[in-house]
């Protein structure tokens, strides 16, 4: 899509867009920037929300300028197969104006969203990250939490157990623990029906105490296998062995 096309889209949008949402926002512009990751290949901002600080200090006052990167878009089109312009430019434009609304009511869920979208991807690439992350993600059910495309299982434990049972899109699976476990653990779950877009994730984590203060435990990860056990009558009871 070449610039001129991307602007009028932009503006398309800014008209469905409705009016109690805009205020406040200076301006929504288009960039030809393309703006890279510092440390991670084909990763992009795709916009950005600069707020304007008003003079007295009241949140209700802050201004705030979105700014569409068109050179991220076409960067990350060049490297995601079937990249889907329309949908990424209205979710960017809406995410970005989510941070100014939020900032206008001084409630910081989306910046603590988009840092644990960040140490998501520390998690991926295998660096340390806050084994917390995850419960800043978007709520997905009972102790689940979506991160972008990968969903996280929350379960708090004493110890690791022999195997745990978990439910899944309405089936019930058997997943055996590596013996050598320790917590916390982020277990990657593959072989379920109906996979998520990204990866399931089993995390097994201590109650929060005193112990979190004083000393941060190893994360261990590992990759296992699920087992289907049936097709649950009830999704909020599943039996543990």
């Amino acid at each position: 899509m070449r610039q001129d096309d991307f602007e009028r889209m932009i503006r398309r949008m800014e008209q469905e867009v409705p009016a109690e949402f805009l205020a406040g926002v200076a301006e929504i512009a288009v960039s030809p920037r393309t703006v890279p990751h510092p440390t991670r290949d084909e990763i992009f901002t795709l916009g950005e929300c600069i707020p304007f600080p008003a003079v007295d200090g009241a949140s209700e006052g802050i201004q705030s300028r979105v700014v569409l990167y068109y050179g991220s878009f076409q960067a990350l089109a060049r490297v995601a197969p079937g990249f889907d312009w329309r949908a990424e430019a209205w979710e960017t434009l809406t995410h970005e104006l989510r941070h100014h609304l939020e900032w206008r009511a001084r409630a910081p869920d989306l910046e603590a969203y988009d840092r644990a979208a960040e140490h998501n991807f520390a998690r991926q690439d295998g660096e340390a990250f806050d084994p917390l992350f995850f419960l800043d993600g978007d709520p997905a059910g009972p102790d689940c939490y979506q991160v972008d495309d990968d969903v996280f299982l929350d379960v708090t434990v004493d110890q690791a157990p022999a195997e745990r049972r978990l439910l899944w899109r309405g089936r019930v699976y058997r997943v055996a623990v590596p013996r050598e476990t320790t917590l916390p653990a982020f277990l990657t779950v593959e072989g379920v029906a109906e996979p998520p877009e990204g990866e399931l994730v089993l995390v097994f984590r201590r109650p929060p105490g005193l112990r979190d203060l004083l000393r941060r435990s190893a994360l261990f990860q590992a990759a296992v296998r699920a087992t289907e056990v049936y097709v649950s009558p009830d999704p909020t009871q599943i039996p543990q062995p």
